[in-house]
């Protein structure tokens, strides 16, 4: 792996920062290989709880594909979607932290994660419309699940951007912060996260996540399976334990 994304562990955090800012960190195949091959390497680490992805500099999170690189046939695409990550199902829950604009295919790799710090200045939106495109790297299946279905519209529709604000409003962002406490918020956040239960943190995301798509009953089913089988494991053990004796659970993942 080059220097395409740049890998950086906190404690128990991951961060991941795509690195072409000089082209406002758009994927080209180099970019979505090295991405992927972060994350797969991300989610076998046992000592990785947390996955934070940002862009380098201040302008962009990412602009999304690489046009120069696409006109000369080069796809950023590899068997886990656009960027090595859209159509990717990650266990461990991954935070977008923007640090500019999110546009097309950018926005697009915000969406394929869980929560969103955003810079003040950041901005969102899948201007594909006004380019004759569809936002074809999974904007159009989630975006009406993550935010209001008028609003999901309007953005894809209208190709205009909306920006932090509006975006925190809508339900969109977890936290909008002046651009110099951007990473520190993340991981504030992260390690809020990454204190917890990694089992409990991982079917927690599951659960949820795979209960959007199901109606009450079977999302009742998955629920009770998923609490029976954490309800035997020796974390859930340890942290009735731990709060009886009044100290920290020490934490096994199993």
């Amino acid at each position: 792996m080059g220097d395409e994304v740049l890998t950086e562990r906190r404690g128990r955090v991951v961060i991941l920062t795509i690195n072409r800012p000089e082209a406002r960190n758009a994927i080209n195949l180099a970019v979505a290989t090295a991405l992927s091959e972060a994350l797969d390497a991300a989610e076998h680490d046992d000592d990785c709880l947390v996955v934070i992805l940002t862009g380098a500099d201040d302008k962009a999170f990412s602009a999304g594909m690489d046009l120069k690189a696409f006109a000369r046939g080069e796809a950023p695409i590899t068997e886990k979607g656009f960027a090595g990550i859209t159509k990717r199902n990650f266990p461990k829950p991954i935070i977008a932290a923007v640090n500019g604009s999110a546009l097309a295919g950018g926005f697009e790799i915000v969406l394929s994660c869980d929560l969103v710090v955003a810079a003040s200045h950041a901005k969102f939106g899948i201007p594909e419309a006004a380019r004759g495109l569809i936002a074809g790297g999974g904007g159009l299946i989630r975006l009406a699940k993550r935010i209001p279905r008028a609003v999901a519209l309007e953005l894809a529709l209208t190709a205009a951007p909306i920006d932090a604000d509006r975006a925190l409003a809508v339900g969109l962002v977890n936290r909008v912060v002046p651009s110099d406490a951007l990473l520190s918020t993340a991981l504030e956040l992260a390690e809020q996260i990454a204190k917890n239960a990694p089992l409990a943190i991982r079917i927690s995301k599951q659960v949820m996540l795979e209960s959007i798509e199901l109606d009450e009953e079977a999302g009742w089913k998955l629920n009770d399976a998923s609490f029976g089988a954490i309800g035997r494991s020796h974390d859930a053990m340890e942290g009735a334990i731990a709060f009886a004796e009044k100290r920290e659970p020490t934490w096994t993942g199993a």
